[in-house]
């Protein structure tokens, strides 16, 4: 099939026109000079654009969140306490699941407990992730489910469940999931993923996120059904047999969420200093050196891109001790061709810098975090004090060192909203620390298939390449809407060539 998109603007030059032919640009040039076509879309002087890519998602989680117990708009304990309430009674069977509450602003100065949670459903199971999902208050019932879980690390008789406890938890409430809630899941998070302009994302599962099968549901979904490309990566070491999923599902790699520490506001991702706020505690490594040399010479020697979710400076330090030890053993050639990725990685000093560039590696990384989180005031600040807090999130330290960069939202830690997350990684909260417009705009896009291995060899919007493009509601140029921090709809998307929606 053969489709032309005439009288658009690409980049900042108006009056242009594509081709795409089998799901490829086959042309691109001046509308007055453009091939005829099966079907004409009048573009109207709107702006063309390659698709965004989000490089870490969470798509039933996130789909969950979309059609249910979203807190993430909860001012206080008071208010999440009165969303729980009613959503538990719209939903009368079945787990309750929510995500997003972050009881920092709160007025009541403490998070939701087991108790709060077991006087709205007594019996009945309940999971609630606080918004950086690596902690989360259950309820009785759903406790006494898990074999064995007040032994485990994490575990706090009020119901606030961190490290392993919460993972075993997490695991419980999803694997209750029946499957048409899951699909439904998965196609809500899809399509409001399409609707955004956002024409392909990387899924992030792992044993401990929602299993196996979800991942492989999702994937067939999306090839089923016309959508966002769907990107899958596995979080699970390879001595505990996590290659196998990506060789049988032919996965782009072996990592992801493949969780080396927490998170900040949970206070388990892992520092070299204690935090601020808890003196008592520096959060925790998950693995030993020794199984991530095993995972990253493994990946290596397969040709399989590993990947670590990894947020305070300990865990980075660790996967890159890891990482240099197998370029000792196997050579830097033979790690740089893998592109190892480090997820989230908000914590990275000089050193970090000149690994990673030398190591040919990827930060794929969430500028919602800072928008959310940074700055003079800021939760960060309050978990690791004000010197460590500003130095979080270096995008334009990382960009100057000739690291690659991917964007994403970790839905649903942060919503989707990719032109949010360009215009937060330019307006960063600590001065300097931001990326130039259009460096954000392509870490958003052509940076998320170079992360995956996938990119076009003369970019994403090169005659040959795929047909990954978004048409946007606004006659203005590129560089105004980067520089206005506009946010345009998206008119229409293609994938593969294929209209998503209607692009009249």
């Amino acid at each position: 099939m053969s489709l032309l998109l005439t009288d658009v603007t690409v980049g900042d030059r108006p009056g242009r026109a594509v081709s795409v032919v089998d799901g490829r640009i086959a042309w691109l040039g001046d509308a007055a000079d453009a091939p005829s076509a099966a079907r004409v879309v009048a573009g109207d002087g709107a702006l063309l654009t390659s698709a965004f890519v989000d490089a870490h998602v969470h798509a039933t989680a996130t789909g969950l969140s979309l059609l249910g117990l979203d807190l993430h708009s909860s001012l206080s304990l008071a208010e999440a306490m009165a969303a729980f309430r009613s959503h538990a009674q719209r939903t009368p069977a079945g787990t309750v699941l929510g995500t997003g509450w972050d009881e920092t602003g709160w007025p009541e100065g403490r998070g939701l407990t087991r108790q709060d949670l077991d006087a709205v459903v007594g019996d009945r199971p309940a999971y609630l992730a606080r918004v950086d999902v690596h902690s989360a208050t259950v309820s009785t019932a759903l406790l006494d489910r898990i074999p064995g879980i007040t032994g485990m690390p994490g575990y706090h008789p009020d119901g606030q469940l961190r490290l392993d406890a919460h993972h075993a938890a997490r695991q419980a409430a999803y694997g209750a999931v029946g499957a048409d809630q899951r699909r439904a899941a998965q196609r809500a998070t899809l399509a409001a993923a399409a609707a955004l302009g956002i024409g392909s994302f990387h899924e992030m599962g792992g044993p401990e996120i929602a299993g196996a099968e979800d991942l492989a549901g999702l994937l067939a979904l999306a090839a089923e059904e016309p959508g966002p490309r769907v990107l899958g990566y596995w979080g699970e070491l390879a001595e505990r047999g996590g290659l196998d999923l990506v060789r049988e599902l032919g996965l782009a790699g072996a990592g992801g969420d493949l969780f080396c520490d927490g998170a900040f506001g949970s206070h388990t991702a892992a520092l070299t200093e204690p935090y601020t706020d808890r003196p008592d505690t520096r959060g925790a490594l998950r693995f030993e050196t020794s199984s991530l040399v095993h995972h990253v010479r493994a990946c290596t020697e397969a040709g399989i891109q590993a990947g670590f979710h990894c947020i305070g400076d300990a865990a980075v330090h660790q996967v890159l001790e890891a990482v240099g030890l197998v370029v000792e053993e196997l050579g830097a050639p033979a790690v740089r061709a893998c592109r190892h990725r480090l997820e989230h990685l908000e914590m990275c000093d000089r050193t970090v810098l000149d690994r990673m560039r030398a190591w040919g590696m990827v930060a794929s990384v969430q500028p919602a975090f800072d928008a959310a989180w940074g700055g003079e005031a800021g939760m960060y600040v309050e978990r690791l004090g004000r010197d460590r807090a500003l130095a979080t999130n270096p995008f334009a330290d990382l960009a100057d060192a000739g690291v690659a960069l991917a964007l994403g939202s970790d839905a649903p830690v942060t919503p989707l909203d990719p032109w949010g997350s360009v215009h937060a990684a330019v307006d960063h909260r600590t001065p300097g620390s931001g990326l130039r417009p259009f460096d954000a705009f392509d870490a958003h896009t052509h940076g998320g298939w170079y992360a995956a291995r996938a990119e076009h060899g003369a970019g994403p919007l090169a005659v040959g390449a795929p047909a990954h493009l978004a048409l946007w509601a606004t006659g203005h140029p590129l560089s105004t809407v980067l520089s206005e921090g506009a946010r345009p709809s998206c008119r229409g998307l293609l994938v593969d060539g294929i209209p998503i929606g209607d692009l009249a």
